[in-house]
């Protein structure tokens, strides 16, 4: 059985204020028997406040970005033992703005990966086409590459201690969303490619969808047999639609894959 994860990755939003507020209300209303791992990625400057109020409730805190390198000047970055030291549990990597507007190819996203990996936090990978990929039925070719990236420099079994999103970005942030069927696709695509270097990572490894999930479209998401939960980006900063993702991924907990 596959645990299915609903992360809500905040972006450059909240405040101390607005944070309290939602934080206070996801944490009194999840249901500690939800077969859920519930995830939020606050901005850096509010981490180490997520993780105190937090405490040792059912919400787990991440973040967004890593710096590659252990330590060292290198003004302006965390590094992994960082966000650890704070409380992370994980980590967010090759998102794609991350490579969109910052240019961070496969080479870079993969050392990101192995920091991670390397102080015993959980890497979530991100993967995805964008538009002009897409309508050039090029999602495949380019989810093999970034995923092999990761494998050529830290090893199949790296995965096995991995989370995988897949955000196709033309469905980031625009309404548009990928079809069950569509996103199920390219999820069975990553898991047999997996599969074929080692099949027991590739059975337990989870797979999310990321791509303008909310609470209305979550249920039918989640009941394609390869997707795993949700990488939620705007939904997560309103309690009750992300609560309601939390519980659509609740019932496909119930079943086993």
């Amino acid at each position: 059985m596959r645990r299915p994860v609903v992360a809500g990755n905040w972006k450059m939003h909240g405040s101390r204020a607005a944070n309290q507020v939602l934080l206070t209300e996801l944490e009194r209303r999840v249901n500690p028997e939800w077969p859920v791992d519930v995830v939020v990625f606050p901005p850096y400057v509010y981490l180490a406040e997520a993780v105190r109020m937090l405490d040792e409730g059912q919400i787990r805190v991440g973040a967004q970005d890593v710096c590659a390198e252990a330590g060292g000047a290198f003004t302006g970055q965390v590094c992994a033992a960082m966000l650890k030291d704070v409380g992370c549990r994980y980590v967010i990597v090759g998102h794609s703005e991350r490579r969109r507007l910052y240019h961070e190819d496969d080479a870079l996203v993969s050392r990101k990966f192995a920091a991670v990996l390397a102080v015993g936090l959980t890497p979530v990978l991100c993967v995805g086409e964008t538009l002009e990929e897409h309508e050039a039925h090029q999602a495949q070719a380019v989810v093999a590459r970034q995923i092999d990236a990761v494998i050529a420099m830290n090893g199949i079994t790296s995965l096995a201690k991995a989370v995988i999103a897949y955000e196709p970005v033309w469905a980031i942030g625009t309404g548009r969303t990928a079809s069950p069927q569509q996103a199920q696709a390219v999820h069975a695509y990553l898991r047999g490619r997996i599969a074929a270097q080692d099949a027991n990572i590739a059975r337990h490894l989870r797979i999310l969808y990321g791509g303008s999930v909310k609470g209305g479209n979550a249920a039918e998401l989640f009941l394609m047999p390869d997707v795993d939960g949700g990488l939620v980006g705007g939904a997560s900063l309103a309690a009750d639609e992300f609560l309601e993702i939390c519980a659509a991924a609740s019932l496909r907990g119930s079943v086993r894959h």
